[in-house]
């Protein structure tokens, strides 16, 4: 049974995009019309651009798409604060005043026109969550590859529930997100997150293209960052792997212990510098990197204990 005409918004983080807002905000709008010709959503649906403390014209820019039609608005964070919590920003602040939402980024790579099947599969299929995902990378570089299947791979195998390929493009339904709003991490890793909340979901596949215009802001170091992010928001299992390695260790020392004290009863003792130092310097090197990650857990521990707000909106166009 079909439902009556959801309200739709369109949630874009914007981070110095003023080269590219001008190209991709026309295709938004043009969705946004495409879609209540064919009686899918309802026309007060709106397209919500988030601005990310950008240096750049970019807050400008939005304003005055606002200006220029009604189903343009955008808000801004005081400050920079990253795709993330700029993300979780503008779906709070659609919650109450709409239907669904659908979150993409702003630079025309990810494919506009499957939003179509999105908002179908919400009203025909009942799906609360519907996820879009590549269905391939060819057009990657073989490193780009490797390290994005590498990055969802590891995500999975350290515990962190996650859709494979999938990024942040997707459509949320407002009881999901009422849902969500209960999750009350400072750390956050949305693409994590959003499946443990549960409900039916479903999947589109599309085709990902070149950025249309301006630089990316998610080089390889941005990526690693967010995979340790990831995995330490989501998951113990680095702090289980951290006790068996030392069990593991503990072990075979012992038994070394064991060996050298046999040794020495046997009179065969002989001095090992290399031995010894190589012995000295793995252990060190284990503790220094079990230390490393426990700091990561303890650190998150300190950021979430003090509970500041994970975005401050300063300003609004509508």
């Amino acid at each position: 049974m079909s439902k009556a005409l959801p309200l739709l918004w369109i949630v874009i983080p914007c981070y110095n995009e003023e080269k590219v807002l001008p190209v991709t905000a026309p295709m938004f709008l043009e969705k946004v019309r495409q879609l209540v010709v064919a009686g899918q959503i309802s026309d007060d649906s709106r397209i919500l651009f988030v601005n990310d403390g950008s240096k750049d014209s970019t807050w400008d820019i939005i304003k005055a798409l606002s200006r220029q039609d009604s189903h343009f608005i955008g808000i801004s964070q005081s400050r920079n604060r990253g795709h993330q919590s700029t993300l979780l920003s503008g779906l709070m602040e659609a919650k109450d005043k709409c239907d669904i939402t659908i979150s993409i980024d702003c630079d025309g790579q990810d494919d506009i026109n499957v939003m179509d099947e999105m908002v179908r599969k919400y009203r025909e299929e009942d799906c609360q969550i519907v996820w879009g995902v590549r269905s391939s990378r060819k057009k990657d570089s073989f490193f780009k590859r490797f390290t994005a299947e590498s990055f969802y791979k590891l995500l999975n195998n350290m515990g962190a529930e996650v859709v494979f390929n999938h990024a942040d493009y997707r459509l949320v339904s407002r009881d999901v997100l009422e849902a969500f709003s209960g999750f009350k991490e400072v750390n956050l890793f949305l693409r994590g997150l959003f499946p443990l909340v549960g409900y039916k979901s479903g999947t589109v596949y599309y085709e990902r293209s070149e950025r249309l215009a301006g630089e990316s802001h998610y080089p390889f170091t941005k990526m690693l960052s967010l995979a340790l992010d990831g995995i330490t928001s989501l998951s113990v299992k680095p702090l289980h792997l951290i006790s068996i390695f030392g069990l593991t260790i503990a072990i075979i020392s012992f038994v070394g212990v064991v060996w050298s004290v046999v040794q020495v009863i046997r009179g065969k003792t002989v001095a090992g510098w290399a031995s010894t130092t190589c012995i000295i310097c793995f252990v060190s090197g284990v503790q220094l990197i079990s230390l490393g990650i426990i700091g990561e857990y303890i650190g998150k521990i300190y950021m979430e204990t003090k509970n500041r707000p994970r975005y401050i909106i300063s300003e609004r166009t509508y």
